[in-house]
């Protein structure tokens, strides 16, 4: 089985950072007591940074981050019409819908990366995953005809997992390295999930795009 791409190139990433990383990973260690002294946030706080009800300081910072990123991928497209969900560019893009759908995919990578310690998806991932993940040609075959409700809906199921196994976890897990992962440079599960966000304000971007076309 081929592995999956995580939309990135991990030995041209590791080549192309610098020492920066490893200060910053280093830089975290006193980070935790600060944060266990401020105050919490909760879910509705869309617009509060920081350690929230539930999980680890560090952890909760993170969720408090995943939760604006997705709040405003489920805003840009709740209103659309099927049509322009399935817009297609040009014969090399892709649609709002499988852009969407590619979120869901690489967050499900992640899950069973950080939370399973996989470097695949399984045959049955493959299946349900693979366009998604993949996009191009296969991408724009099969995803298309769903309302924006059902592309919210996948990547909600997704998300919901994503926070049920954060909380069981703590600031230690979300600090470690990933010795697989840092053959060249220090990579820990933090940037994993934080790589997770900055997908998704890529993504936001292609996707206010592609919205700006449809509408000329």
């Amino acid at each position: 089985m081929k592995t999956i791409s995580t939309g990135f190139d991990r030995r041209n990433f590791i080549k192309t950072t610098t020492a920066a990383v490893t200060t910053g990973i280093l830089g975290l260690s006193g980070f935790g007591q600060t944060l266990q002294a401020g105050a919490r946030s909760s879910a509705d706080e869309l617009y509060v940074i920081g350690p929230m009800d539930g999980y680890t300081p560090q952890v909760g910072t993170l969720v408090s981050m995943l939760n604006y990123n997705r709040q405003t991928i489920i805003n840009s497209i709740k209103g659309l019409s099927m049509e322009q969900l399935d817009y297609l560019h040009d014969e090399e893009a892709n649609t709002i819908g499988a852009l969407v759908l590619h979120l869901g995919a690489v967050e499900k990578y992640y899950q069973i990366n950080t939370f399973e310690e996989r470097q695949e998806f399984s045959k049955e991932e493959e299946k349900e995953w693979g366009a998604a993940m993949n996009l191009g040609d296969e991408g724009r075959e099969q995803i298309k005809g769903h309302k924006a409700e059902y592309y919210i809906d996948v990547i909600s199921q997704v998300r919901e997992k994503t926070l049920e196994e954060l909380k069981k976890k703590d600031d230690d897990w979300l600090l470690a390295v990933d010795p697989v992962w840092s053959k060249e440079r220090p990579l820990n599960t933090y940037w994993k999930w934080f790589h997770v966000c900055e997908h998704e304000s890529n993504h936001r971007g292609q996707i206010a795009w592609l919205l700006s076309r449809i509408q000329k």
